[in-house]
């Protein structure tokens, strides 16, 4: 990935969490706005730790990193990210909404999102100067 499309992707990223912020402040009295959210969540998520990996591989000249996991790891070895272990939880409630749904985990993985959105916002400042770099 080149400097250019990885602020592209930045950019995405912060209307993707804002967006998710938004769901994430509506009343979740409807399923609706359960799903919604889990939606934005894996939107703003992939989102998230593919743009950590354009910029680590900017910062690693041109080394490849396939996975999330081997992303989120990578994040959590240069500090960009304090909670490694919180962003594994992320990546294992995104897996989960991927492959499955029923209306008691879809309730617990919306309250989960909510917990973890400080992850999600913390790397933002540490994003936003390597798109401005």
């Amino acid at each position: 990935m080149n400097a250019k499309n990885a602020k592209l992707r930045f950019e995405n990223l912060e209307r993707a969490l804002a967006r998710l912020q938004e769901a994430l402040a509506a009343p979740s009295d409807t399923p609706f706005v359960v799903d919604a959210s889990i939606q934005r969540f894996e939107f703003a998520f992939e989102l998230c730790w593919k743009t950590m990996r354009g910029f680590l591989e900017l910062e690693m000249s041109g080394a490849s990193l396939g996975t999330a996991r081997e992303v989120l790891k990578a994040a959590y070895a240069a500090h960009w990210v304090d909670d490694e272990g919180g962003w594994i939880d992320l990546l294992n409630m995104r897996n989960t909404t991927s492959h499955v749904y029923n209306e008691a985990m879809a309730r617990d993985i919306y309250k989960r999102i909510g917990k973890a959105m400080p992850l999600l916002l913390a790397v933002l400042p540490v994003l936003r100067v390597k798109a401005q770099a």
